[in-house]
């Protein structure tokens, strides 16, 4: 079994994550391996981390939010940032404070810039993901347990991905047909293929990221 992250060495400052199955699940072991001060955000949505301090952008105090932020960033290592709505998630903080300008506030920005609903494969509308200009590195996150799942039963936008793949929507998905959709969407730098420990051996995992035409790496973000 390959431990989280074991072969993945991230580059750049600014790290936004994409895809489905364990994006905010990645985030988080991320903020802990990475060296220095990191911002947890979102471009879209995300739920919060409750064991991490909040900077809410929602939050009409009296205090600006950027000396709110570097207050957070001054007790703890990793914050997170984000405007709360009804539903419990976080929403885009942008519009108060301007993604580039986070730059100069923390060692490591990492951005949740796509939404899965839940499911471990998805393929993506025109208007996903929204990865901000800042942007370093793109990395995809890719639900292994979809494998050998039905279309409906697996992944976000179905249809989309039935129609990207090739395939019709009552069809068990394959590696290759994950493959083409990631390949066809050409939308991060780099794959994480996780959740492989739902599978019964490692093979189709390696032959997922032997399929992806960038670099890919399996992974289990279980402890």
């Amino acid at each position: 079994m390959y431990r989280p992250l074991e072969e993945f060495c991230p580059t750049g400052s600014f790290i936004s994550v994409i895809g489905s199955g364990g994006k905010t699940t990645f985030l988080r072991c991320l903020a802990d391996r990475l060296p220095g001060t990191v911002i947890l955000t979102t471009s879209t949505h995300i739920r919060p981390f409750p064991e991490i301090p909040l900077v809410d952008a929602a939050d009409a105090g009296r205090e600006p939010l950027l000396c709110r932020l570097r207050s957070a960033l001054a007790g703890s290592r990793i914050v997170c940032l984000g405007k709360s709505e009804p539903s419990g998630k976080l929403a885009d903080p942008s519009a108060s404070i301007p993604f580039q300008s986070l730059l100069s506030e923390a060692d490591h920005i990492l951005v949740e810039a796509d939404g899965s609903a839940g499911r471990p494969l998805k393929a993506h509308r025109p208007w996903e993901p929204v990865i901000p200009a800042c942007s370093d590195l793109t990395v995809c996150l890719v639900g292994a347990s979809g494998i050998g799942k039905t279309v409906p039963e697996a992944c976000h936008c179905p249809d989309l991905f039935a129609e990207l793949a090739g395939i019709t929507p009552d069809t068990p998905v394959r590696e290759e047909d994950i493959a083409a959709v990631l390949n066809r969407e050409n939308l991060a730098d780099c794959y994480l293929v996780n959740q492989i420990d739902t599978l019964p051996s490692l093979e189709s995992a390696r032959r997922l990221c032997d399929l992806i035409s960038k670099d890919a790496f399996p992974c289990s973000l279980i402890p």
